[in-house]
């Protein structure tokens, strides 16, 4: 059985919403509306999932709110209010490399091709890459590392501009920094291991020796160096007087950035950065690596909840330079998939019900696109065991990963297109833990739903029959008025109608009856309200609560003209709850070639907040419970 909440006070959606204080938010009323696929709270913002008419819904809001849209960096200051000191330096370390992603993938995806190219020996027996027997290729090999040195050999350029942007300062002046880190006349960073100690170049100020090295793909050397940046641009703006601010701050903020980064902050920066890349890796790499891996995988999921897996892509990315790719982001992708596969399992399991495949469906397949949050939050939390599940798949699959070595060549595109960025080494190995991924999650998934949705729907159903309302029904207390059902037959929602205009709920919410019998009856005490005497295919009633309803006996039936229907009352008549109103005859309506099926719509809500309909099951006219009001 499905218990549907419909939300009658708060017509219109929200998309996005910042509180004051999340706590505030009824979860339950939000999460009832038909539109709203979840909602979840992150970085300190409540976050209602919409789908695809979030755009429809965002300017109704407007309309309605009177409330005018804001950017999103006014939305995410006032969130800040509601993180902790931990999570503000995630979101900020999030915020710096968002806009970086794009260019990070792009790169990858080409280092990806490049070694396909280069590093496969497909050709004369094994003994020859693509490269070698063509030069067309060559050439295009040779092309294309164009774009892959800029992507990574200059990160620390877009790292230093992303910071500025963020901060507020000048992002030219972040540039210019960023282009003293990768500089032509420093040593290339890639090429410091293999320098002997005296053949790196210095710069000589006669009482001492910098060396001249350059810092191409590491992040904390650039992190640092912007940052000092920033808040020297901020100092001199403040204490300069305006009329020489346009000279004093940028020349005073660049120059002694530069030396600070260059004396202190880079060296320094490497040997942080390459430490924490050294115990990542050696983790992956070491002794305990299936153990690392099993952790890793597990708590992935749970960290994107949090916030916390956007520390992820520093660490990737000093990988990267340190390695020469990351063993790091394979996992990543793998977890995606898991929570993916977790979602088709519940698919599976909720294939009758029209509308959770609303939200599996969208949230699956966007999920193994590497897009984790509407299967986490929409689906997978929201019933627990498939979340589980998820971790558990990822889990096994991380250690298949760790233990074979997989290796990305940077971070990439998560999910099923992970593959397209990891190393032509390890692709045979990743495309096994693909597997992984994708069947234990959907396995254990049905496997633990079939028992846990199976039980609650046999036991919610022999509730109905009996004519008792569910658990979650009677919670709502004594003082709600129940609605029974008007015909004999199957209880389903709207969106099982299969028509335009009662499935969207364009007249109203409500559910149908695929009826048994071929009396309906009143479902309420009311008033009859409106007669169609012409037709006499409908009846509207008004409840002693004031809401107003409608019973449509089968879909386009107004075309009979009234052949086959006959009203058993009158119009203002006072009727009871099982009083008769309507005969039809259910053959004639086959034979003009039109469903029977029965729908009940609100056309009124009144001062009713809240209706729930308990649908999925087969209710007895007159007996079965079929809805309350609060």
């Amino acid at each position: 059985m499905l218990v549907t909440r419909i939300n009658t006070r708060f017509l219109k959606p929200i998309s996005s919403l910042e509180l004051n204080d999340p706590k505030k938010a009824d979860i339950e009323k939000i999460e009832a509306m038909k539109a709203v696929k979840g909602s979840f709270t992150q970085a300190g913002q409540f976050q209602v999932i919409i789908g695809n008419t979030v755009a429809d819904f965002y300017n109704d809001f407007i309309a309605v709110s009177g409330i005018e849209g804001v950017s999103k960096d006014a939305v995410k200051h006032a969130a800040k209010q509601n993180q902790n000191v931990l999570q503000r330096v995630i979101a900020a370390l999030a915020e710096i490399f968002a806009p970086l992603i794009p260019a990070i993938i792009t790169g990858g995806l080409i280092l990806g091709f490049r070694n396909c190219i280069n590093s496969l020996y497909l050709f004369e027996d094994g003994t020859k890459t693509l490269c070698q027997i063509s030069q067309f290729w060559a050439g295009i090999d040779s092309f294309l590392w164009l774009i892959g040195e800029a992507v990574f050999d200059m990160l620390p350029v877009g790292i230093c501009w992303s910071v500025t942007k963020k901060m507020g300062t000048t992002q030219m002046l972040g540039i210019v920094l960023g282009l003293t880190l990768v500089s032509g006349q420093l040593l290339n960073a890639y090429a410091v291991a293999g320098t002997a100690a005296a053949d790196i170049p210095v710069w000589d100020f006669g009482r001492f020796q910098v060396n001249m090295i350059g810092y191409q793909a590491q992040v904390l050397p650039a992190v640092l160096a912007v940052f000092t940046l920033v808040y020297l641009e901020k100092f001199f703006r403040k204490i300069t007087p305006q009329v020489v601010s346009m000279i004093v701050v940028p020349f005073c903020s660049l120059l002694l950035a530069v030396m600070a980064s260059h004396f202190v902050l880079g060296p320094v920066g490497w040997k942080i950065g390459s430490a924490i890349s050294s115990v990542v890796y050696a983790g992956i790499t070491g002794s305990f690596k299936i153990v690392f891996g099993a952790v890793f995988g597990f708590v992935y999921a749970p960290l994107v909840i949090t916030g916390l897996h956007h520390m992820s892509n520093a660490i990737d990315l000093q990988l990267v330079a340190d390695y020469g790719g990351t063993m790091l982001w394979p996992m990543i992708a793998l977890s995606n998939i898991a929570q993916g596969s977790a979602v088709l399992g519940m698919t599976a399991l909720q294939r009758k019900d029209a509308q959770a495949q609303e939200v599996n469906v969208p949230a699956c397949v966007s999920c193994y696109l590497g897009v984790t949050e509407p299967a986490i939050f929409g689906v997978n939390l929201k019933y627990g065991f498939p979340f589980v599940c998820g971790m558990i798949g990822s889990a096994c699959a991380a250690v298949v990963c760790v233990a074979t070595g997989t290796t990305a060549n940077a971070i990439g595109v998560g999910g099923l297109p992970g593959i397209l960025s990891i190393q032509t080494d390890s692709m045979a190995g990743f495309a096994v833990c693909m597997v992984i991924a994708a069947v234990i999650p959907f396995v254990l998934t049905t496997a633990a739903g079939k028992k846990r949705l199976t039980t609650q729907d046999n036991k919610q159903s022999a509730q109905a029959a009996a004519g008792s309302v569910p658990e979650e029904i009677k919670q709502t207390g004594t003082a709600a008025s129940q609605w029974k059902a008007f015909l004999t037959g199957q209880v389903i929602t709207l969106k099982e109608v299969g028509d335009g205009v009662f499935s969207e709920g364009i007249m109203g919410d409500g559910f149908a009856i695929i009826p048994e019998t071929d009396i309906l009856y009143a479902p309420a005490d009311a008033e009859v309200s409106v007669l169609m005497q012409e037709s006499r295919h409908a009846c509207g009633l008004t409840l002693d609560s004031g809401m107003e309803i409608l019973l449509h006996v089968g879909i386009d039936t107004v075309d009979m003209q009234g052949d086959g229907f006959q009203y058993l009352v009158s119009q203002g008549e006072k009727v009871k709850a099982g009083t008769p109103l309507l005969r039809f005859d259910r053959e004639k309506i086959r034979a003009a070639h039109h469903p029977d099926t029965t729908v009940c719509m609100i056309t009124e809500t009144a001062d009713v907040n809240n209706v729930r309909f308990v649908t999925g099951v087969r209710a007895e006219a007159n007996v079965t419970v079929v809805a309350e009001l609060q």
